[in-house]
């Protein structure tokens, strides 16, 4: 998927005005997910993402993935991106479930294996998260 694909999907789902509106709520989502993921997962991650999304979560990965429920990644994005917590959970699911689109279906499996349970319906994967 084309970085302009990526961003026109996320723009659709989350409603967004603009297409950079969309990069930037793109590169908040990732940036916390980065902090949740190990560096490899982040990595391998970032190498399917298109254009400037693979740096971003590249730049946002910390030493070691950091151990927190949805809820906190709601705060943490929210917090990034100015909005309400009930924003974060709209604009991650928009994001992540691009994502889920974008990547090989062994590598989201990859990442979703990181992540509690709670967090595969943000990838469109609500079967996965029980």
């Amino acid at each position: 998927m084309k970085y302009e694909e990526f961003l026109a999907r996320v723009r659709e789902r989350g409603e967004y005005d603009s297409q950079d509106e969309a990069a930037k709520i793109s590169e908040a989502v990732l940036a916390v997910l980065a902090e949740r993921i190990s560096p490899g997962e982040s990595e391998d991650l970032a190498s399917q993402l298109p254009g400037p999304l693979g740096a971003s979560l590249r730049d946002a990965r910390p030493q070691r993935a950091e151990s927190f429920g949805i809820e906190e990644f709601y705060r943490r994005v929210a917090e990034r991106t100015g909005a309400h917590t009930r924003t974060a959970q709209w604009d991650a699911s928009a994001v992540l479930t691009t994502v889920a689109d974008a990547i090989s279906g062994g590598e989201l499996n990859q990442v979703i294996s990181q992540l509690p349970s709670g967090y595969a319906v943000l990838f469109g994967k609500a079967d996965l998260a029980d």
